[in-house]
C-alpha cells in the first residue's frame, strides 16, 4: 500500500509543559514518511478531523463541544483510529482549593473508555505487561518502573487492557474524590472498539515544567520530565503511531514481525 496518509493532532490544555510533547509527537510523527499531519489546540475543525485517517491527541481539560463529540463518534465509528495520551480523558474543575471531575462529557468519555479522576504523588511505580504477545508491547519485560502519574479513573466496560498497575490509597489531597482503597488494576494502555473503529489510550506521558501552574502560582518549584526520559516510551509511541496508520506491522499488505526486547 503507498499513498498518503493525513493525520489530525489535538494537542493542548493546562497544567502541563505543552510544548514538548508536541515538538516530540511532531518529530515522531515525521520518522513516517506517508504521514502528513494537521495540528491545533482545540477540536473545532470538525471538517478537518473527519476527514483525516487518524486523530492522535494529548490533552488536558480539552473537550470538544457536544456537536463535536458527536461527529468524532460517527467518524470513529466508520472505521478509523484515535491514539488518545495522558489527560485526553480529563475534566478538571477547581473550587476551594479542591479538584472536581465532573461528568458532563459522557459521550466523550465513553468513547475514550475511561475519565480520569486523580492521581496520587508522582513517584515510581511498577507497571505490568498484561497481554505480552500483543504486538503493540511485545517485547517489554513482563514488569518494568516508571516515574509518572499513576492515573485513577473511571473505567468503563468494554476496554482491552495491556499496560496495567496497582493502587491501593488516598490520592493527592487536591482532588476532591482522593480515597481509592481498593484492590482493583489501574489501566496504563487498552485498546477499545467503537463501532468498526478503535481507540488506543495510554496515560503515560506527565510533562511540567517551571512555568505550567498559572494562575496557580507563576514559577513552580520542580520540573516533572516524566516518562519522556525512558527510551522505552518513545518506543510505545512509535508503536501506537504504526498502529493509528496502519503502517509497519499494521499495513495490509505487511506481515507481523517478531519485536525486539525492549530495554
Amino acid at each position: 500500500m503507498v499513498g498518503r496518509i493525513n493525520a489530525y493532532f489535538v494537542c493542548g490544555g493546562k497544567y502541563h509543559d505543552i510544548d514538548f510533547p508536541r515538538i516530540e509527537i511532531l518529530r515522531l510523527l515525521n520518522e513516517k514518511e506517508r504521514i502528513r499531519v494537521r495540528i491545533a489546540e482545540n477540536y473545532h475543525d470538525i471538517e478537518a478531523i473527519t476527514a483525516a485517517d487518524f486523530l492522535i491527541t494529548y490533552a488536558v481539560d480539552l473537550i470538544p463541544t457536544p456537536s463535536e463529540q458527536e461527529a468524532i463518534s460517527a467518524w470513529l465509528a466508520t472505521g478509523r483510529k484515535w491514539f488518545a495520551l495522558h489527560g485526553t480523558n480529563s475534566i478538571l474543575q477547581v473550587e476551594g482549593g479542591k479538584c472536581k471531575t465532573p461528568r458532563t462529557a459522557p459521550v466523550f468519555m465513553h468513547m475514550l473508555g475511561s475519565q480520569f479522576i486523580a492521581h496520587p504523588p508522582i513517584a515510581q511505580y511498577t507497571v505490568e505487561v498484561v497481554e505480552p504477545s500483543h504486538p503493540l508491547v511485545e517485547g517489554l519485560p513482563g514488569h518494568f518502573q516508571v516515574l509518572d502519574e499513576l492515573y485513577l479513573a473511571e473505567q468503563y466496560e468494554g476496554n482491552h487492557v495491556l499496560l496495567q498497575t496497582h493502587f491501593n490509597g488516598m490520592a493527592e489531597a487536591g482532588f476532591e474524590e482522593a480515597d481509592w482503597r481498593t484492590d482493583d488494576p489501574r489501566p496504563v494502555m487498552y485498546l477499545r472498539e467503537h463501532g468498526k473503529g478503535e481507540v488506543l489510550y495510554f496515560t503515560l506521558g506527565h510533562r511540567r515544567g517551571r512555568y505550567d501552574m498559572e494562575p496557580f502560582t507563576s514559577d513552580y518549584p520542580n520540573v516533572d520530565p516524566g516518562a519522556w526520559i525512558q527510551p522505552s516510551f518513545y518506543e510505545l509511541l512509535r508503536r501506537g503511531i504504526e498502529w493509528s496508520a496502519g503502517v509497519g506491522q499494521w499495513s495490509k499488505q505487511g506481515k507481523a514481525t517478531c519485536r525486539q526486547p525492549v530495554v
